[in-house]
């Protein structure tokens, strides 16, 4: 998720700054080894899913390389649920009403090695996101309040070895289920179950090492999946290889081991990530008609073991099957001089155990407590509880299969503007999204109490349109 073109801006700032600091002009040689080492050098990355689409910055400041976001939408789901609520998306918050997902601002700071950014996040984001995370209710002091409205906040050193090594410590972006958790670097506007599922922040420390001009590995040791706090004892492992061969083509996998059931302590997750970028057609922006051609596939696999369950194995001794496995495909083409593109894709997904699905919003969901339950043979199955007028139970082997499949028209006279129109259908096996009664009380409102009986309206399917404004300078 903008790998490339924020590392390629962030070494060429340090390099300036290297330049500033000697106040003298440098060799031939010197301004060759410094190219050498900016990580995939000479490659055009704005085509990629994921990837900032810019090829250069309007600011020209030293030391510091300023961004700013602004992510407004407005959708329309065809159920017209009566509160207004979107379900199961991390990207979308309000039905039938303009909202503004993130309004951000910051930016990358380098001098003489050191490094940092730092990028806020206001708007429903704010809201939206942190909730999915349980950690914080672990011990005093709340984590979603105090990290809510930060989206990356990180500082490091860059060292001059290689192509540059970065080693960094703070909350940064993950790499899982290839989207970038900016909008306006990605291709659909609702992501799809791989994306919109698996995490969009990690807490701990990141190495970036960028062996040649086309390879780049990182590994993690964090504080969990998608988490500001750990949930048991011990911390996150992972990492993510990117290869480069040519500017056509991106090859990545990123793999994750931790622990992340709350107070299951004997539960561990594995899960793995695996993309191809192609652009397989490219010619000259100067043609009005296709520009480029370009499709993005990807494919995930991982699973539970331990604490009642059994990963793909599930059994009467060792408890039901816990995994996890999804794919998505998407192509999209560029015209009219790459100012108009047109998207078409989808993906599914298979979650028994429901451990990565996100939670229906509202009466359908509360905090989840672990609880111990004897099987008949004498195995002790953890599972969870909530309470809420219709919980969404994420107990061992509750099945979830989805899919869903989006297409959509961008509009981009510039870099720094893009409008978007898409048309969204996403499908469950069990009732989860939003429906004409919503999930929030009869009326739709917090203030009117729920009655007896009552249960939030749930749908298998859902149909949206949504329209979006993408700025960033």
């Amino acid at each position: 998720m903008n790998t490339g073109k924020t590392a390629l801006l962030a070494l060429a700032a340090i390099a300036l700054t290297q330049q500033a600091n000697a106040q003298t002009k440098p060799t031939k040689d010197t301004v060759k080894k410094m190219a050498d080492q900016t990580p995939f050098d000479g490659m055009d990355q704005t085509w990629i899913n994921g990837n900032d689409r810019r090829d250069s910055s309007i600011f020209h400041i030293p030391y510091f390389s300023p961004e700013i976001f602004v992510d407004a939408n407005a959708t329309y789901s065809f159920a017209n649920p009566i509160d207004h609520t979107v379900v199961g998306s991390t990207a979308l918050a309000r039905d039938n009403e303009m909202e503004i997902s993130q309004l951000g601002f910051g930016g990358d700071f380098s001098y003489g090695g050191a490094r940092a950014r730092f990028m806020t996040q206001f708007g429903t984001r704010d809201e939206v996101v942190p909730r999915n995370d349980y950690s914080p209710y672990r011990g005093q002091y709340d984590l979603q309040d105090a990290y809510r409205y930060i989206s990356e906040a990180y500082g490091g050193y860059h060292f001059n070895v290689l192509h540059g090594i970065n080693v960094d410590g703070g909350l940064f972006m993950s790499y899982i289920g290839l989207n970038s958790y900016y909008q306006v670097e990605n291709w659909d506007y609702q992501a799809s179950y791989t994306s919109d599922n698996t995490p969009w922040f990690f807490s701990g420390i990141r190495t970036q090492i960028f062996v040649t001009n086309t390879l780049k590995i990182e590994p993690w040791i964090i504080n969990g999946w998608q988490s500001y706090a750990t949930f048991n004892d011990m911390p996150g492992f992972g990492g993510n290889i990117t290869w480069c061969p040519t500017e056509n083509f991106k090859i990545l996998t990123n793999d994750y081991y931790g622990s992340d059931a709350a107070g299951i302590v004997g539960r561990h997750r594995f899960h793995s990530d695996n993309s191809f970028l192609n652009r397989y057609f490219h010619r000259a922006k100067t043609s009005s008609g296709i520009t480029q051609m370009a499709f993005s596939f990807t494919y995930d696999i991982g699973d539970e073991k331990g604490g009642g369950v059994n990963g793909f194995h599930g059994s009467a001794t060792d408890g039901p099957a816990q995994f996890f496995t999804s794919a998505m495909f998407y192509n999209r083409i560029w015209f009219a001089h790459g100012k108009l593109a047109w998207l078409i894709g989808g993906g599914v997904m298979n979650n028994p155990g429901r451990y990565l699905v996100l939670e229906p919003t509202g009466q359908a969901s509360d905090l989840p407590t672990p609880t111990a339950v004897v099987l008949p043979n004498g195995t002790v199955l953890q599972t969870t509880t909530q309470t809420g007028t219709a919980p969404f139970t994420q107990n061992p082997g509750d099945p979830f299969h989805a899919w869903d499949f989006s297409t959509n028209i961008s509009w981009m006279p510039s870099q720094s503007f893009e409008f978007r129109l898409e048309y969204v259908y996403r499908y469950a096996s069990v009732p989860y999204f939003a429906g004409p009664g919503g999930v929030t009380s009869p009326t739709g409102y917090t203030t009117t109490p729920i009655p007896a009986g009552w249960v939030p309206d749930l749908l298998t399917h859902e149909n949206r349109v949504i329209m979006a404004i993408l700025v960033r300078f």
